[in-house]
């Protein structure tokens, strides 16, 4: 499949020479070296040499990178809803997005632990430039979603991979990720872009696309976490836009965002799995004549599905009743847990910009506000 050779990852033919060409490389070492500390750069090297797969080499490898992340920087990541899916069959995951890169691994660790399909996961290219960073992607089944494109090389990318997309999850068997939208969600509000579902809708194949959406097995899927590693680092991108000023970033902001997300304490971590959706697509058939509504329909199940399953952590109240000037939900948070919030507001805030300390509280807060829009969630 020549036409897909610009975004995909490698094929298992190629993994092994694909790994031969970075083993030696300094960011592997601080790779490996991070999974197995206590591991000696000979064993890895030698185990890493005879990985013939993609999936030996998440399994072996990354999967062992998650649990340091997991061990070193959180509380621990807890589940649900994975009960709801069949062991060997494809999900197109459309999810929220708050990591750079632990979305989708800490989903496809869960996937894995549950016995289920591992994804194929979409990624910005803006995000691996640097050669090894490509290389790894690659070699982690992710395919590449090209960005900063004019709009007719907008319109043949996003043709090339909504047929990549269907290739997987038709003719593959293999599960696919894709956030919601382009980019992190910055203030808290989880929203699906319709361009989003317009892009995978290029490669259907059936007549009606509701049909399309239907085969390929839409599942929601919400991720949240207790504390946000890089929240202070999106205050630029708000109070830029709030300016109405273009956003540039620094040179390496990318890199420095991923690993701040990395390494930054999360606290606790929760990933649920929506229901299928089926009969929610089939409704939409039935109600709307056209695609455009159809699409914005049905963006609007998979918000419904995201926002009212997204767990709420002590953080989102906290910030919520600061920012209301409420004690609404003090029964759900602890005096300890909102003075090491309030620390954190403190370290990572100047308190002298307005703007920026009500960004701060409403990223945490947003979530309560679009849970409170469903009944009967708190």
């Amino acid at each position: 499949m020549k036409r897909f050779d610009a975004i995909r990852p490698f094929y298992d033919t190629e993994i092994n020479e694909g790994i031969l060409k970075i083993v030696d490389h300094p960011m592997m070492k601080a790779l490996m070296n991070f999974c197995f500390p206590k591991v000696e750069d000979e064993v890895w090297k030698d185990q890493l040499k005879k990985t013939h797969s993609i999936r030996d080499f998440q399994c072996n490898f990354i999967y062992f990178g998650v649990k340091q992340v997991l061990e070193k920087s959180s509380e621990g990541l807890t589940t649900s809803g994975f009960e709801k899916l069949d062991n060997n069959t494809p999900y197109l995951y459309i999810s929220n997005h708050r990591d750079i890169v632990l979305d989708t691994t800490f989903l496809n660790a869960s996937l894995f632990e549950h016995g289920k399909l591992m994804t194929s996961s979409a990624i910005g290219d803006n995000l691996v430039k640097k050669p090894f960073l490509r290389m790894l992607a690659k070699l982690n089944r992710n395919f590449l979603v090209q960005r900063g494109l004019a709009p007719r090389e907008l319109l043949v990318s996003s043709k090339l991979l909504s047929h990549y997309i269907a290739q997987l999850l038709v003719h593959e068997n293999r599960s696919v990720w894709i956030a919601q939208r382009e980019g992190r969600t910055k203030d808290g509000n989880d929203e699906t872009n319709p361009a989003v579902l317009k892009m995978i809708g290029m490669g259907s194949d059936e007549q009606n696309l509701m049909d399309y959406f239907r085969k390929i097995k839409v599942v929601p899927v919400s991720i949240s976490y207790e504390y946000d590693p890089t929240d202070a680092l999106k205050m630029p991108q708000l109070m830029a836009e709030n300016n109405n000023e273009i956003y540039i970033k620094e040179k390496n902001e990318d890199i420095m965002t991923l690993l701040s997300g990395i390494i930054g304490q999360k606290k606790r971590i929760h990933i649920h799995i929506g229901d299928i959706l089926e009969t929610e697509i089939d409704d939409i058939k039935v109600n709307y004549d056209t695609s455009n509504k159809q699409i914005q329909a049905l963006a609007q199940v998979i918000d419904d599905s995201i926002l009212s399953s997204y767990k709420l952590w002590p953080t989102n109240y906290i910030a919520y009743d600061i920012l209301h000037k409420t004690t609404r939900h003090q029964h759900l948070y602890t005096e300890n847990e909102k003075s090491l919030f309030e620390r954190r507001l403190e370290m990572r805030i100047d308190h002298c910009n307005p703007f920026a300390l009500q960004s701060f509280l409403a990223m945490y807060a947003n979530p309560v506000v679009n849970k409170l829009k469903y009944e009967n969630v708190i």
